[in-house]
């Protein structure tokens, strides 16, 4: 998504895609306003963990949790605490603390982020639900 979120929602109109995961966000409130008018949710991750992230913590605040999922961009943008310790990647062990703070920036109780991310990434992955379902459904039948 990286300065590309115009280029993007053109091909995205051309094409009608039904929706989808605008992975790494960091355009303005209008693209994300379109974005999420053409059924995509929008991704937040390391990038927000960083103080200086300004614009994406905004957009995190003000824009509805029902169109935000988090993600960990691994092996790419390392949230801010491993800065300090060297660390230069990124992986999914590292969404749990993310999604704390990205509840914290919002200010909203951390279960309560957790489970409308996790709502919306069943509704933007349809397929995922599914087997996240057939799952959960086995488990209770043993």
């Amino acid at each position: 998504m990286r300065r590309s979120q115009d280029a993007i929602l053109k091909a995205l109109r051309r094409r009608k895609i039904p929706g989808g995961i605008a992975h790494a966000f960091n355009g303005s409130f209008q693209q994300a306003e379109q974005f999420i008018e053409l059924g995509f949710k929008l991704g937040f991750g390391g990038a927000a963990t960083y103080e200086r992230a300004l614009q994406i913590r905004r957009l995190l605040t003000e824009l509805p949790l029902d169109s935000i999922v988090t993600e960990t961009d691994a092996p790419d943008i390392p949230p801010a605490w491993l800065r300090g310790e060297g660390i230069a990647f990124n992986e999914p062990g590292f969404l749990p603390r993310i999604a704390r703070m990205l509840a914290s920036i919002r200010g909203i109780n951390e279960a309560d982020f957790a489970a409308g991310v996790w709502r919306n990434a069943m509704q933007v992955l349809p397929r995922w639900s599914a087997l996240c379902t057939d799952s959960a459904n086995s488990k209770l039948a043993s």
